[in-house]
Order: structure tokens, then C-alpha cells, then sequence
């Protein structure tokens, strides 16, 4: 404005000056023109302008007279209000970035718990579609009467355990709602099926565990009573024998059961290591002599054993292994059954370690809960063998920890295969010559009853 003044102030003096020499008139006509020039450039700075306005994150026109001191400001004030602008959007972005990347679910809900934003998680948890569910209540979206109660309210203070699916597609979920902002809701769900699983499975355990330990210490501690009540004379030698050795069966079959339960702890709790070339028919012989142990000469075994055979691996975990498939095989076998014990290469470049009998058979629909813990075909004759019900599920472990597939077969009243499926990339390249063993009762040539 200043700047307006001044040209207006000089055309006026010139118009005076040019008036006094010249006339009057002459003078008036200079200020005129003067005072249309200036009309006439400020049409084009205006012109300047407004097309300016129409790209306003370009810089100002330049020279355009008393509007560079209005227009320079505000271009300023544009540029860093654009800036900050720009900042809070990337902002915002890594906070939505941030919250897509939580492993829980986040929701934001409006005053009338209508969804207004989720993550893939919560989308995922509650089957949500934000472009179609976007605007829609929450609790038309999750349709279940406890969480209609929970979202209704004054406050919570800890989370609602929903259980939605049903069968294979079941899922828990913990929803959690909380205020925030000026009357909005942020709800976080989180998917605890695997945690509610392995409580279970704990609880299912431990009750197990305490079923399994309280017969023998119901016979130990009844056995001990007795001897302690009876003055000493009233039993004869061999019935004081008899009662010890019940005894000492039940004080074993409490020490296997202990010493299988610290194995599959172990096989659960400790990372595998690769190891080293083992000698599975050293191992076979071994699990082979403690089984003929059991079977008491009432079992026919015939053993085909592949010497030079090695596969990469752990031999205390594969002797665990191999050893309870054996144990399992003479308790399910009757008397003057056949066990057949392979090892051997398979077509693909694999090993498989085989155990066959001509046993009772299992019924198919047990066979896939064979290795669950504690489950057992025939109850009455696993305890009477001292079976501890968790020799499968041992087995099932080394096998998964050797890359390996524990396999199953059976027929009800025919018998059962049971094998170890060990991929190529375990098998040991074959080794130098190894001195042949000495010969066993239990070699392939000879038959062991």
C-alpha cells in the first residue's frame, strides 16, 4: 500500500510541476495518465495473481508490485503449513504401518461402537471386510450374546474370553475394549486358541500323570500297611516274598513311568543337535536283547538288518525309539506270536526302521490317537506288562526331530506295522569297511524264540 502511495504522490507532483509549466490542463492529462497506467498494471498483477491462486503450491509470481509484501507471507505460511501437513501424514502412516505389523488385533469404534478402522489381524480374527464393514455396529459383526453383554458395559477391566467356529475351524479369542479420544473405543483381540490349547493339554496331563502314579502307590502303600500291621509271624516266607516282589513290580513301573516322562520332556524342551553317524543295527541288537527279556521265550523274532546302513543322527534319542516300537510289539503280541525287526534302505534313497508282529491288531479308528499320551489300546494289558502309555509319543518325537515320519498300520486281529520313515538327506554315505560283528542269536540267518 505504502508503495501505491508513493506512485500515486510522484504522478501528482509530476502533473503539478508539468501544470505549472505548461497549464493546468496539461498538468491534469499527465495525472490521469499516470493514475491509468497504474490502474492498468494493477489489472495484470491481479491477473498474475489469480492465475497463481489456481496453482498455489507454486511460488508466487514475481514483481507484482504492492502484493509482494501480502503474497510473500502467505506463500510462506503455506509452504510450511504443506510441510507440516506432510509430516503428520507420514506420521500417520507409520502408525498404520505400525499397527498393521501387531501380532494382536486392533479395532477403533465410534461412539455408536460402529468400525471405523481395523488391522489384517482383527480382520483375520473376526472375519472383517473394512471396505464393507466400515460404518456397520460391532455387535452385528460379532454376533454373540456374552460379547453384546461385555460390550454393553460401563467399563472393563479385563478382557472377555469368546469362543467362535466350531470343529477344525474353532478359534478362542480375548477381546478388550477400551475408551479413548472423545468417546471412541479402541478394541484389541487376540487369538488364544494355541494358549487354551496347551492348558489343556497341561491340565489333561497332569490328571494323566496322577492317575497313572496313584495305582501303583495305592498297591505299594496297601502292600506296606499290611506288612506293617501283621505281627511278624503271620506270613509265611513265601508269602512275604510274594508280597515284596508285587512291591518291587509296582516301584518299577512307577520308575519307568517317571524315566519316560523326563525322555519326552527332554525331546520337548532341548533344541536338537545334528549329530554324528549312528550305527542303528548296534542300537537294534540292543533294543532286541531287553525285548526277548520281556517276551520271556514266548515270541518268535526274525531280524533283517542292513550292516552298512547309517543315518545322521542322535543314539540315545533313535535307541529310545527304536526300543519302545520293539516293547510295544511283544506287549500286543500274544504268546507264540512272530515280531519282525527291519532295517533297511527304501527306494527313494531313504532308511526305514520296521517293526511287524501278528499281534491283536488296533482298530482304525485308535490309530490316530495312538501317540497322544497315556492313550492305550488295552488298558488292563499295557499295566500288566508295565507299558507307561507314552512309548508312541516318544517314538512320534525322535521321529520329528530326525526329520523322520512315524507310520502305522494295522489290522484288527492280524497285526501291526509300525516304521520309521527317515528321508535321504539322513542317510550317512556308505563308510569304510567296518569289521563284521560278532554273530548274534538275533541275526537275520537265526531265529530267536
Amino acid at each position: 500500500m505504502s508503495k501505491t502511495l508513493v506512485s500515486i504522490a510522484l504522478w501528482a507532483l509530476g502533473g503539478w510541476l508539468l501544470g505549472a509549466w505548461l497549464g493546468a490542463a496539461t498538468g491534469w492529462a499527465v495525472f490521469a495518465l499516470g493514475l491509468l497506467l497504474m490502474v492498468l498494471a494493477s489489472g495484470l498483477q491481479l491477473s498474475r495473481i489469480a492465475r497463481w491462486v489456481r496453482a498455489i503450491d507454486e511460488p508466487p509470481p514475481p514483481s507484482v508490485g504492492p502484493w509482494d509484501e501480502i503474497l510473500a507471507p502467505i506463500y510462506r505460511k503455506l509452504k510450511q503449513n504443506r510441510l507440516n501437513l506432510q509430516d503428520r501424514t507420514r506420521s500417520f502412516h507409520r502408525a498404520l504401518l505400525a499397527a498393521e505389523a501387531l501380532p494382536d488385533g486392533a479395532l477403533t469404534l465410534d461412539p455408536a461402537k460402529s468400525l471405523q478402522w481395523c488391522n489384517q489381524t482383527a480382520a483375520s480374527h473376526l472375519g472383517l471386510d473394512l471396505e464393507r464393514d466400515r460404518g456397520h455396529s460391532i455387535l452385528n459383526i460379532v454376533r454373540a450374546p456374552e460379547f453384546a453383554r461385555y460390550a454393553g458395559q460401563e467399563a472393563w477391566d479385563r478382557p472377555l474370553i469368546l469362543h467362535l467356529g466350531r470343529d477344525g475351524r474353532a478359534r478362542t479369542l480375548s477381546l478388550h475394549l477400551a475408551p479413548y479420544g472423545v468417546g471412541q473405543f479402541l478394541m484389541v483381540t487376540r487369538d488364544i486358541t494355541q494358549i487354551e490349547r496347551l492348558e489343556n493339554t497341561r491340565k489333561d496331563f497332569v490328571a494323566n500323570v496322577s492317575h497313572e502314579l496313584r495305582t501303583p502307590l495305592t498297591v505299594l502303600s496297601g502292600f506296606v500297611e499290611t506288612l506293617q500291621d501283621m505281627p511278624g509271624d503271620a506270613l509265611t516266607d513265601e508269602q512275604r516274598r510274594h508280597y515284596l516282589d508285587l512291591m518291587a513290580q509296582q516301584a518299577r513301573n512307577m520308575q519307568a513311568l517317571v524315566s519316560d516322562l523326563l525322555t519326552l520332556s527332554s525331546l520337548e524342551s532341548t533344541p536338537h543337535r545334528e549329530g554324528g553317524p549312528v550305527p542303528v543295527t548296534a542300537l537294534v541288537r540292543t533294543a532286541l536283547a531287553q525285548a526277548q527279556a520281556l517276551s520271556g521265550g514266548q515270541h518268535t523274532f526274525d531280524v533283517r538288518l542292513d550292516e552298512t546302513l547309517r543315518i545322521r543322527g542322535q543314539d540315545t534319542e533313535l535307541a529310545s525309539a527304536i526300543g519302545n516300537l520293539l516293547t510295544n510289539a511283544v506287549r500286543y503280541t500274544p504268546a507264540g506270536g512272530a515280531i519282525t525287526i527291519l532295517w533297511e534302505s527304501t527306494p527313494d534313497g531313504g532308511a526305514v526302521y520296521r517293526v511287524r508282529d501278528t499281534g491283536i491288531g488296533i482298530d482304525p479308528a485308535d490309530i490316530p490317537r495312538l501317540t497322544e499320551r497315556f492313550f492305550r489300546v488295552d488298558r488292563g494289558r499295557s499295566r500288566a506288562t508295565g507299558g507307561t502309555g507314552l512309548g508312541l509319543a516318544i517314538a512320534k518325537h525322535v521321529a520329528m526331530r530326525h526329520e523322520a515320519a512315524l507310520d502305522i498300520q494295522s489290522t484288527p486281529g492280524e497285526g501291526s506295522v509300525f516304521s520309521i520313515l527317515f528321508p535321504a538327506a539322513r542317510v550317512c554315505p556308505p563308510a569304510d569297511p567296518l569289521t563284521p560283528p560278532a554273530r548274534d542269536p538275533a541275526d537275520s540267518s537265526a531265529r530267536a524264540a
